[in-house]
């Protein structure tokens, strides 16, 4: 993950979205022969000299200002997630050696906290949507298909984001799989910005970008955004249709983990849905311990 080369891209993937009538040009067809702000255009509209602009896109340009770069993202009328995107590709930490990776644990507070939501589906991941710990009801939520104890080694460790692209049976959980692959995307490229000597993030992104199509479509349209709550639209094998929302918490501390939890609204058929799940879930548990 080159930081000028992504800071380039990411500045003509915008300016070739923005129309010039949407900014009060009037487009000469004859003279134009893409779509799009063309570079000199963008630098007047945001008051930015056409060679400090240029030279910026190019990735020549050692720093940038505050004002230079609010001009630029007002102009591109770039939304708060994609603002401090640009931010962080515009000041990439170049002088870091690329980060070894570094395997992660779940901490043991966080284990005890995951074990005592019996009835919420709740899992503990890092910032590449590594898996590091879920309780019974999580696992059966999103990965009965995989051994309990997956995230506890590295090497079966699953990742939420490797899975919407790469594994059929947690894709299809999902009834609008396609909005799932584009908000995994954005996050992700999010996240690559503020950690551009991430290796292991960008091992995941070279993997997906090899093994799924759809993944490297989405990536070279350098989609930005952050989800820290919302909804989800569930269809599981053994519950059926669930609606659950979701909030990320996160851990504190220098690690970049979050636990992430689902909860259903009460009274309805997704909350007696998930109630069945967690209630077969322990029961397959205690069974297990009974086998072993």
């Amino acid at each position: 993950m080159d930081a000028p080369s992504e800071l380039g891209d990411f500045l003509r993937s915008r300016r070739g979205a923005l129309r010039p009538e949407d900014v009060g040009i009037t487009p000469q067809p004859s003279r134009r022969r893409v779509p799009g702000l063309r570079r000199e255009e963008l630098a007047t509209l945001a008051g930015v000299s056409i060679t400090h602009y240029t030279r910026l896109e190019q990735g020549r340009a050692l720093s940038a200002s505050d004002s230079v770069l609010h001009a630029i993202a007002r102009t591109l009328r770039l939304t708060e997630d994609e603002t401090a995107h640009l931010r962080d590709l515009a000041r990439p930490t170049s002088a870091r050696r690329p980060a070894t990776p570094r395997t992660q644990q779940a901490g043991r507070s966080a284990r005890q906290l995951l074990a005592a939501m019996t009835d919420v589906p709740a899992l503990v991941l890092d910032r590449r949507n590594d898996v590091l710990a879920w309780n019974r009801p999580g696992h059966a939520l999103l990965a009965g298909h995989l051994a309990p104890d997956s995230p506890d080694s590295p090497a079966t460790r699953p990742n939420l984001t490797r899975m919407l692209f790469l594994d059929e049976q947690y894709r299809g959980l999902f009834t609008n799989g396609e909005e799932e692959a584009q908000l995994g995307v954005a996050s992700l490229r999010l996240v690559a910005g503020r950690h551009p000597d991430d290796r292991a993030l960008a091992g995941l992104i070279g993997h997906l970008t090899m093994n799924s199509g759809e993944f490297a479509s989405l990536w070279a349209r350098h989609p930005v955004r952050t989800c820290t709550s919302g909804v989800k639209h569930l269809h599981h094998p053994l519950v059926g249709s669930m609606d659950l929302s979701f909030e990320n918490l996160v851990i504190p501390g220098s690690s970049g983990q979050r636990l992430i939890a689902y909860t259903a609204e009460p009274g309805t058929p997704s909350e007696a849905a998930l109630r069945l799940l967690a209630g077969a879930a322990a029961t397959e548990s205690a069974a297990a311990a009974v086998r072993s």
